[in-house]
């Protein structure tokens, strides 16, 4: 056990930087914000605002975003001092490693692989959903063997169904073209998601400036109809209203739910090795992006909110629904596009964060260095753990019903937030003479209200999200304890 808390030395970390066997420095700010960008703006901006202002916020849920947003804005300014510090691959687990020891790196490097895999495969099922509504536009469609999932799961009942599907053609073939770009190389990946993020961002200002020609501000009255709170701890409400159903409702309780549509910021520190000038370009390309898109995301739900009544806001197509309630159809066709330009780029930067991930672990001794820390000589990309996060994510896109699994996400990206959070305070005290080009402002106010609005947003998901995490968690263990331990890097170091 006692090796199992060995930490890396930070000495060793940079000392590692200087192998010949790293990836292309290639990534500039706009680079990297770009990505930043491209990884949160997705999904959440195009359907999460429905159901948040419909069942837990109404019209605050405007503050929703903002209390979502500064919980990652803390988080975000202490992954900005690690990422100058340390610019390597690797991101929350590489911090973790050099601050809290081998066995909480491991836990959080599993985590990450939980996050990044499950919310690609969640994100490639929502393009095919997407998509097909595009397409029905032009009156096309997908045979129906091949328009979704074989399985279904429906959560009031926990009963599991069949579709009558074989698989979802759609969320297979887009993850086949992401992983091929993947593969190439990271300056043609950033090329293209910057490409997308151009369309999507001046979709989404369309939307905004459009939409808030045809505001009513009788709309917003009540601001708050279910409450400033909704704190809960495991699904119990123990400040607010909760719904007949007994789930937790108001202003934190939307927090909770909307805190997806922030998840993929943190991936702009696992591509620090591949950033020009890492101890500038990655604090501004963080901070950056999720100032952008906490700004996109109020002014958007201000806007369908003063468009629609919160109660008649549609839950599935907030975005496109509002503007047909007032009488712009054309906007359809707009809307479905940047949704479709949207959710590829979260697409692309969340496949392309995980075989970074791998890479860590692998250089670590961690997982097989041989086929996790293969690096391909011409791309220079980790092409085989590319390959396998492709297959991986097609394989749960085009069978499985994800919604059994999404939340856990929030929960993970959670718990990676407060253990960086956590890291910084410990190395501030432990290494106070390391060089820090950036350094968090206010410490320790910054990294305790980071830990303390993280544990809240958790605690506020249901109980179940705890037990899958945890379960998974466990089978990290056994691989760990079987595995990782007896080869890893560190412990060969010390012999």
């Amino acid at each position: 056990m006692k090796n199992s808390f060995r930490k890396k030395p930070l000495s060793l970390l940079l000392e590692e930087m200087k192998s010949e066997h790293r990836l292309h420095r290639v990534l500039g700010p706009v680079a990297l914000t770009s990505l930043g960008v491209g990884a949160i703006i997705g999904t959440g901006i195009f359907v999460l605002i429905g159901v948040a202002a419909h069942d837990k916020a109404g019209p605050a849920v405007t503050l929703s975003f903002a209390l979502a947003g500064l919980a990652c804005i803390f988080a975000a300014l202490c992954y900005a001092e690690f990422a100058s510090m340390v610019p390597v691959a690797g991101s929350a687990y590489t911090y973790a490693y050099a601050t809290l020891g081998e066995l909480f790196a491991w836990i959080i490097g599993w985590d990450l692989i939980l996050e990044y895999g499950v919310a690609s495969a969640t994100v490639a099922h929502g393009w095919s959903h997407y998509f097909q509504d595009f397409i029905g536009i032009f009156g096309l469609g997908v045979p129906l063997l091949f328009a979704k999932a074989p399985l279904d799961f429906d959560p009031s009942t926990g009963v599991m169904s069949f579709t009558g599907a074989w698989l979802d053609l759609p969320a297979v073939l887009i993850t086949f073209i992401v992983t091929v770009i993947l593969v190439k190389g990271i300056r043609e990946s950033a090329r293209f998601n910057a490409g997308m993020v151009i369309v999507k961002v001046a979709i989404v200002l369309l939307v905004i400036v459009l939409g808030a020609m045809h505001v009513h501000p009788e709309n917003w009255t009540p601001f708050a109809p279910f409450g400033y709170s909704g704190l809960s701890i495991f699904g119990k409400t123990i400040l607010g209203d909760a719904s007949p159903e007994g789930a937790p409702v108001g202003v934190l309780a939307g927090a909770a739910m909307i805190f997806f549509a922030y998840i993929g910021f943190d991936s702009i520190s696992t591509h620090a090795e591949e950033a020009k000038n890492p101890q500038r370009d990655i604090p501004i390309a963080l901070i950056s992006s999720l100032v952008i898109c906490t700004i996109l995301y109020i002014s958007v739900a201000a806007v369908i909110t003063g468009m629609v009544p919160y109660n008649l806001i549609s839950i599935d197509a907030p975005v496109s629904n509002a503007f047909k309630q007032v009488g712009i159809g054309w906007a359809q066709f707009v809307i479905s596009l940047g949704a479709i330009t949207g959710i590829t780029s979260v697409l692309l930067v969340m496949m392309l964060s995980q075989p970074r991930i791998f890479l860590a672990m692998a250089r670590d001794g961690l997982l097989p260095k041989s086929f996790f820390g293969a690096i391909h000589e011409k791309f220079r990309t980790p092409w085989k753990s590319t390959i396998l996060t492709g297959s991986f994510v097609a394989l749960l896109g085009a069978l499985l019903p994800l919604r059994l699994l999404a939340e856990l996400v929030n929960i993970g990206t959670l718990f990676a937030f407060v253990v960086v959070c956590s890291a910084v305070l410990i190395m501030r005290k432990k290494h106070p003479e390391a060089e820090r080009p950036f350094r968090a402002p206010l410490v320790p106010f910054v990294p305790l209200a980071g830990i303390l609005t993280c544990l809240t947003l958790m605690f506020s998901l249901p109980a179940e999200n705890w037990i899958r995490l945890i379960v998974w968690l466990l089978i990290g263990m056994v691989i760990y304890y079987f595995y990782g331990r007896k080869h890893s890097a560190l412990n060969n170091l010390n012999r």
